[in-house]
């Protein structure tokens, strides 16, 4: 079958702007990834798990890359999808329930070096708190999103956001060891 001039023509043109799109989200994964990578963690609770929600997350983004109208907001966007995708993990139950093996796997844990462990032992203990309160508090304080900004990212009022946010933070106060509490290691020193 030949194509004719105008075919071909239209053919290359499909042919840049899909090459265009592809370098504009290889850009956009470069420049973001490790980040997102970190919200998704702090989310999950899991290396693995957090990977499998950015990947699942990252290919529903570049299914809607032409959609995106403000691409000053595809940060936010992902952030949904990752709260989401995240929600929907837990909401299945076939993937919570555990396999027997003859053999335990080798695995070795991922531990943040720069503060000594101090903040892998809060996140710890942040990742005591219930889903949605957790998301609030990722969301909220690490992503540094305003009220209004996570309630629109959880699909929730600010008033909610507020409450959760008041909730968690009550929460993390009666559960963090005092060892971690700031005012404790000022009276040490």
């Amino acid at each position: 079958m030949q194509l004719t001039t105008g075919a071909r023509a239209e053919t290359g043109a499909m042919g840049n702007r899909a090459a265009a799109r592809d370098e504009e989200f290889t850009a956009y994964l470069n420049a973001r990834q490790p980040a997102l990578l970190r919200t998704a963690y702090l989310l999950t609770g899991d290396r693995h798990q957090a990977e499998d929600v950015l990947q699942t997350s990252l290919a529903k983004l570049y299914l809607a890359w032409d959609r995106v109208q403000d691409r000053d907001s595809v940060d936010a966007y992902v952030r949904r999808i990752m709260v989401n995708e995240n929600n929907s993990l837990w909401r299945r139950g076939w993937k919570k329930r555990e396999h027997a093996t003859d053999v335990v796997p080798e695995a070795t844990p991922v531990r943040d070096t720069y503060d000594e462990g101090a903040g892998s032992a809060l996140w710890d203990v942040v990742q005591t708190l219930p889903k949605k309160a957790r998301a609030v508090v990722v969301l909220r304080y690490y992503e540094q999103l305003t009220e209004a900004e996570t309630a629109d990212v959880l699909g929730i009022s600010v008033g909610t956001v507020k409450s959760q946010a008041s909730r968690a933070l009550a929460a993390l106060r009666e559960r963090t060891p005092a060892d971690l509490n700031p005012r404790h290691q000022e009276e040490e020193r």
